[in-house]
């Protein structure tokens, strides 16, 4: 036998199994990663449902930061193997993904518990499974769907619709009818409260811009109930398919 042979055998085949430990560690680890991410984006589309089916503005701000967490902590459960494997530059460039992921991640929760946000997060979870719980409870007759329809016509009529920062509950209660009929309703007609009032307000604002050419957007939109002239301006767009300065240039 040669001196030493036995030797370093014994370390090539611990440092082959090894690697093959470290690449099932990988392997599991992004496995893991990847069940949650789905996990959390399934929770993400039913939050921004909730909260589309109570508060009637942008939404948007309160989801995006969790959505961009949710993807910055896949992608570094992705580059995971660079840090067993790589070297060099791959691993300074995880480095850099890793400082400003963390900062970011640290500073957007900070500003999130430091808002009213998660009060307003809790409230519209609390409003929809109780509004769920009662429409599991009560039938709602086709009569009952009839009288939403007068009440909300009538609510229309007195521009109850274009009132800014109207949640559900609030609308409700304007109209006259309980929440879990309105929310009953709005399933019916297959649109959320949200796109529901914007939809009506986006109608008004065009006929504004229309009678009131020399108005502004700002003007426009706190006309129609609208509390940020860029959420208006966006749905706008998203809506007619153009801005409301090419809108009146059409005209």
């Amino acid at each position: 036998m040669v001196p030493g042979y036995g030797y370093h055998d014994h370390r090539y085949r611990l440092g082959e199994n090894l690697l093959w430990a470290e690449i099932i560690a990988s392997v599991l680890y992004a496995a893991v990663q990847l069940y949650y991410t789905i996990r959390e984006m399934h929770y993400m589309r039913h939050l921004r449902e909730t909260l589309a089916n109570y508060y009637d503005g942008d939404m948007d701000h309160v989801l995006g930061w969790m959505q961009w967490s949710i993807i910055q902590l896949t992608l570094m459960a992705v580059m995971v193997p660079i840090i067993i494997f790589g070297h060099g530059p791959l691993l300074a460039l995880f480095a850099l993904l890793f400082f400003f992921g963390v900062f970011y991640l640290v500073d957007s929760f900070c500003i999130f518990v430091a808002s009213n946000t998660p009060a307003k997060v809790v409230e519209a979870e609390t409003e929809q499974t109780e509004t769920e719980t009662r429409e599991s409870e009560v039938h709602v007759s086709n009569d009952s769907i009839h009288r939403v329809d007068l009440a909300v016509e009538a609510w229309i009529v007195k521009r109850g619709h274009l009132k800014a920062g109207l949640n559900m509950p609030n609308a409700a209660e304007e109209i006259g009818v309980p929440r879990y009929l309105l929310s009953a309703w709005l399933k019916q007609k297959g649109i959320r409260y949200n796109d529901w009032l914007t939809e009506m307000r986006i109608d008004e604002a065009k006929q504004m811009i229309r009678d009131h050419p020399e108005w502004s957007n700002e003007t426009v939109a706190q006309h129609c109930g609208f509390n940020d002239r860029t959420y208006f301006q966006r749905k706008f767009k998203e809506i007619t398919g153009t801005t409301p300065h090419d809108f009146l240039n059409l005209i």
